[in-house]
């Protein structure tokens, strides 16, 4: 083992072997808060301790970790810098309560690993360059592509930070008792420390320790929960087995009758169109195989076939948690349903009462009986708007009820998987070991994607086109800089995001998805597409679907005027299929592309050693 794995791992190690030797001699005796400290803590002075030892000495070092990264490390990096909040907080969330429905994240954002893998990696690993951008540059011998490109980036990266950024919040909101507006800035703090110094080798070792810390947090609560629910310790198996004491009631069928009863749909069937669910889960899955930040991880090993290797590795780590989420779902929707409906306030436990202070919860006594309704419907008008008056039950007084349903409770789907272990019942540490694991995965992706914007800023729009004079010094000063400034921009949006984490995560995939997939595909596998056809696919492809998400998701377009039914969520797929259409014609309109970039497409698409390839002229 060489001293770039020894080093990170064995920091890792030694920390936890820290943590489990506090429980195993039980010195000090804590809180949950004063866990969630120790926790939190700990796993940030790994964190520092990582970016200080692999800070980041050069250009190469700052945006592909030197190129020098192992296969499995960087599938683990990967893994850890895609399983973002959205997959760790807020999908298990959103799966809880829309059921049959949310299995479009599942399906999208595992499926879009397979494209990545077969399709995208290990060519872009030959071509051999930095960033997306560069190998748009490139490829379609163009600054004006390579700039729109750069566009692209930034737009989706942002979309996707907000999400992050407000995991971070909520994390912090909670376990350490700030305001979700402070535990922003804390988020902020700490990215800055680590992906400002550290680079992309700081950020790749980092999100290897991140990974560790969070696929452990997620599945030590689970097998808890499905010992309690089932009796069986695997929650994949949990899942299909019956509840403990009711032999052949299977979760899903308990879960079924138990909301049927309250009037909601089967968790088990759908309300999503056929064509709804297709788009989203397309999207999802394209918008993977899009995204500029996992792109760039595969620039980070030492060859091609690395990159393909990595991709493998990377979706074994991911598949551990997306075949957890569903159990995790079903038992964190289960165990609320068992705690709240038709439940005085006064005998509801802790956790409801807590998570109500950060205004996560809300509840409106709107039939004035002191219990808890709790059914279809939106309880409120929008999110909890607290008056600061407390009613006759002693809960916060909400301004907004909404009289058209029955149903009194406002539960934020980004909590559920936060909040399981303490409906549940689980032991403190538990608790605190869910809150580390939910800080790492947004910090995870949130370094990663700053460090995308970053360098699509410094090298991409700087380096090599508008002031390709200055030097490695300078552009690495310039990352620095533009980093810096990346997060505090991302702090803006986490503070006022525009949807739920998984929801928000789902929008920057679609943007993906539309507008450089096409052509990063296209550039690939096409010796046909020139630089007019690319330049006109991005621009039409994300100028439809921007302009699609603002109408729906902030102009307040209702929703009975979507194309033919499809979600915001999901239009990415048509905006890449008008990317391609519109590439196409274009293409076919214009002059071929160069011999010179012909040759290399020849050149990345054919193996090493493989023999000479059919002619491009």
């Amino acid at each position: 083992m060489t001293k770039t794995l020894i080093i990170p791992v064995t920091t890792l190690v030694t920390g936890l072997a820290v943590l489990a030797l506090v429980f195993a001699l039980g010195i000090p005796p804590l809180s949950t808060t004063g866990l969630t400290y120790l926790f939190v803590g700990v796993s940030f002075g790994l964190y520092f301790g990582i970016a200080i030892w692999s800070k980041a000495g050069s250009t190469r070092d700052f945006y592909v970790a030197g190129g020098g990264v192992p296969p499995v490390m960087n599938g683990m990096a990967t893994a850890a810098d895609w399983m973002s909040a959205a997959s760790f907080i807020s999908m298990a969330g959103i799966i809880a309560f829309a059921g049959y429905d949310g299995s479009v994240y599942l399906m999208g954002w595992t499926g879009g690993y397979v494209l990545l893998a077969l399709l995208l990696a290990p060519y872009l690993r030959k071509f051999g360059q930095f960033t997306v951008p560069d190998f748009i540059g490139e490829r379609y011998y163009s600054r004006t592509a390579r700039v729109i490109a750069v566009v692209c980036l930034i737009v989706i990266s942002f979309t996707y930070v907000a999400g992050q950024m407000r995991g971070v919040g909520i994390v912090f909101s909670r376990f350490l008792e700030v305001p979700i507006d402070w535990g922003v800035i804390i988020g902020m703090a700490i990215v800055f420390v680590y992906a400002v110094f550290g680079g992309m080798k700081g950020v790749t070792y980092t999100q290897v320790a991140q990974y560790c810390v969070l696929i452990f947090a997620y599945m030590v609560p689970a097998i808890f929960i499905s010992i309690l629910i089932t009796g069986n310790p695997v929650p994949q198996l949990g899942l299909g087995a019956d509840v403990a004491g009711e032999p052949g009631t299977s979760v899903l069928v308990k879960l079924n009758q138990v909301l049927s009863d309250l009037g909601f749909g089967a968790y088990t069937d759908g309300s999503k169109s056929t064509l709804d669910v297709f788009a989203i889960t397309a999207a999802l899955m394209v918008g993977t195989a899009g995204l500029p930040h996992v792109i760039v991880r595969f620039f980070t090993v030492p060859k091609a076939s690395d990159a393909r290797t990595s991709a493998g590795w990377a979706l074994v780590f991911i598949a551990i948690l997306y075949t957890t989420a569903p159990s995790v779902a079903a038992f964190a929707r289960l165990n609320l349903v068992d705690t709240v409906a038709e439940t005085p306030y006064e005998q509801t436990p802790q956790w409801v009462k807590t998570w109500e202070g950060i205004g996560l919860i809300g509840w409106a006594d709107k039939n004035d009986d002191g219990r808890i309704q709790y059914g279809p419907g939106d309880a409120l008008a929008g999110k909890p708007e607290f008056t600061g008056e407390t009613g006759a039950s002693g809960e916060r007084q909400v301004a907004n009820p909404n009289p058209d349903t029955a149903n009194e409770l406002y539960v934020d789907r980004d909590i559920m998987v936060l909040a399981n272990p303490e409906i549940a019942q689980l032991p403190g540490w538990v608790i605190a070991l869910v809150a580390a694991g939910g800080v790492a995965a947004a910090l995870s992706t949130a370094a990663g994607l700053l460090l995308v914007i970053s360098s699509s800023i410094s090298h991409d729009l700087l380096r090599k086109t508008f002031t390709p004079g200055i030097s490695d010094a300078q552009e690495l000063l310039i990352a620095r800089v533009a980093i810096a400034a990346a997060i505090g921009v991302a702090g803006y949006f986490g503070i006022h995001p525009p949807d739920f984490v998984a929801a928000v995560v789902a929008l920057a995939f679609g943007l993906a998805a539309s507008s450089l997939f096409p052509v990063i595909l296209m550039g690939i596998f096409s010796y046909r597409m020139n630089k007019e056809g690319a330049i006109a696919g991005m621009v039409a492809g994300l100028g439809f679907t921007m302009t699609y998400i603002v109408l729906f998701k902030f102009a307040g377009v209702s929703s009975d005027y979507l194309l033919f039914g499809i979600s915001p969520e999901g239009i990415g797929t048509v905006g890449m299929v008008i990317n391609f259409a519109v590439a196409y014609a274009v293409s076919r309109l214009t002059k071929t592309p160069p011999l010179a970039v012909r040759e290399l497409v020849e050149h990345i698409r054919i193996p090493s050693g493989a023999g000479a390839a059919p002619s491009a002229h």
